[in-house]
C-alpha cells in the first residue's frame, strides 16, 4: 500500500506539489504551472484514486490518511503525514478537509471516439466560472451524461476549485476539447448520430418537455451564465429548446439549467 512518511518541515521539497496553492495553482496555463490535478478532502481523494488520473502523492493529517487506508491498499505512492499547522504553512491556508492528493493529467480522449456510443452529451461554450463548471460536472455525473465537450472560452475543469465543487465527479465524467473552428466542430456530434439541441431562454424556443428529445441521443449545447450561447452556436444547432419558467424569471444558473435539461432529456431512472 502507500508508504506513510512523516513530514514535519514545511520547507521539505517533497511537499512542493502542494506549495502556496493560494497564489499559484498548478494549471498548465498559469506561470510556473505544472498541470497537476489537486483533490481536497477524503471523499474527493477517494474519487481521484478510483479515476484514470495517476496519483503522485498525498499530504494530510494522520487521521485523514488513516481514513483512506483501504483506498490506498495497492497504491504505491508516498502519503505524507503532517500536522495541521505544518500543512497550512505548506499550502498557504488552513485546510478544513485535512488531506490533499495530487495526480498527473490523463491524456484527453478523441472527441469522435468519446461520443461514438454516447446517448447524452453536454457541449459547453464560454462556461468560464470555476464553481459553475464544477457544479455542472457534478450534475452531469448524477444525471447520466456520458461526456462533456468543451467549446471556446471554457475554464479548465481540472482547476482545483472546479474539482472541489464537483465533489470529484469531474474526475469521473469523460471530457475533452472540441478541436477546429467553432461551431463547425459540432459536426462531430452529428456524424455520431446525435441531435444538437441548444438551450436558450428565448420565448420562441421549443419547451424542452415538448421537444421529443427524451430518451433520444442528444447533445445539449449550453452557454455561459449571463451572455448565454453565441448567435453562431444557436444557428448551428439542430433545434433550440427552453425550460418553461414562471413569469418574471428569465433564466437559471447555468449548472441548475443544465441539471433540469439533463433530467428532461436523459433516461436515468430511480
Amino acid at each position: 500500500m502507500a508508504t506513510i512518511i512523516t513530514l514535519d518541515d514545511p520547507g521539505d521539497p517533497r511537499a512542493d506539489d502542494y506549495r502556496d496553492l493560494t497564489s499559484a495553482d498548478r494549471r498548465p496555463d498559469r506561470p510556473g504551472g505544472r498541470g497537476l490535478v489537486i483533490a481536497e478532502g477524503v471523499v474527493v481523494v477517494r474519487r481521484m484514486i478510483d479515476s484514470p488520473y495517476p496519483v503522485r502523492s498525498l499530504l494530510g493529517v494522520r487521521r485523514r490518511i488513516d481514513e483512506l487506508a483501504t483506498d490506498l491498499a495497492g497504491l504505491e505512492v508516498p502519503a505524507y503525514a503532517t500536522d495541521a499547522p505544518t500543512m497550512a504553512e505548506v499550502v498557504g491556508f488552513h485546510l478544513n478537509r485535512g488531506v490533499l492528493a495530487v495526480a498527473d493529467r490523463a491524456a484527453p480522449p478523441d472527441p469522435a471516439v468519446l461520443v461514438r456510443d454516447a446517448r447524452l452529451v453536454a457541449v459547453l461554450e464560454g462556461v468560464n466560472d470555476h464553481e459553475n463548471l464544477g457544479a455542472l460536472f457534478r450534475n452531469a455525473a448524477a444525471l447520466g451524461v456520458d461526456a462533456v465537450l468543451l467549446g471556446p472560452r471554457c475554464s479548465d475543469p481540472l482547476y482545483r476549485r472546479s474539482v472541489r465543487v464537483s465533489m470529484g465527479h469531474v474526475l469521473r465524467v469523460p471530457f475533452t476539447e472540441l478541436p477546429g473552428p467553432w461551431p463547425a466542430s459540432l459536426d462531430v456530434l452529428r456524424e455520431a448520430g446525435l441531435q444538437v439541441a441548444a438551450l436558450t431562454p428565448a420565448a420562441d424556443a421549443v419547451p424542452i418537455t415538448a421537444s421529443g428529445l427524451h430518451g433520444e441521443r442528444v447533445a445539449l449545447l449550453l452557454g455561459a451564465e449571463g451572455p448565454g450561447l453565441s448567435d453562431e452556436a444557436l444557428e448551428a444547432a439542430d433545434l433550440r429548446v427552453r425550460i418553461p419558467m414562471t413569469t418574471g424569471v428569465d433564466s437559471l444558473n447555468v449548472a441548475t439549467a443544465a441539471a433540469v435539461a439533463f433530467h428532461a432529456v436523459g433516461s436515468v431512472v430511480g
